[in-house]
């Protein structure tokens, strides 16, 4: 599936517009079963602090739940514009959603495991106000990719987030991956 060209997410992230950030990863696992875990969009909060829930819709299409600065939350809907397995997953937000967003993740077989590279670029609800405010909040997009990464890592290498890195809303017990 190819990227609408002319949805209001190319528009609103066109050029230099929006919140850009690009982070990476290596993870000692291999790539079949890095790229398998994140491509269930909804293993995703496990490890990543701004999500509260991701629900697959149809083909293609998932649901995302996000908190924000000073408790608000936003919610759009997202689709998958390219996939590789083992490779790439790329998306894009639906048109109307209230955060304009696409990006990126590409998986690659290093010789000390799988790298992980994230490319976001998103537009916040308030725009760069919004992203100004998130900033003075401690909301540094760049800071929790690379959290949200690292997390990641322990999760895929251990089983288990250390409870001091688990997200505020971890119900107790730690989910082991399967390996």
């Amino acid at each position: 599936m190819l990227a609408d060209s002319e949805s209001d997410t190319r528009q609103q992230l066109g050029g230099s517009s929006g919140v850009h950030v690009e982070e990476s990863v290596t993870v000692n696992r291999p790539i079949a079963d890095v790229f398998r875990f994140w491509r269930n969009f909804e293993n995703l909060p496990q490890f990543m602090n701004h999500l509260e829930s991701v629900s697959q819709r149809e083909m293609g299409v998932s649901h995302w739940v996000a908190k924000g600065p000073a408790g608000t939350r936003a919610e759009w809907d997202a689709r998958i514009i390219n996939e590789i397995d083992d490779t790439l997953i790329g998306w894009q937000s639906l048109e109307g959603s209230a955060v304009s967003t696409a990006g990126s993740v590409n998986f690659r077989e290093t010789p000390r495991g799988t790298e992980v590279r994230v490319h976001l670029q998103y537009s916040p609800p308030a725009g760069k106000v919004g992203a100004a405010i998130a900033w003075l909040f401690g909301e540094e997009p760049g800071v929790q990719i690379r959290e949200d990464l690292g997390r990641f890592k322990q999760l895929m290498e251990t089983g288990e987030i250390p409870p001091d890195r688990r997200p505020s809303f971890w119900r107790g017990s730690t989910q082991p991956v399967t390996r």
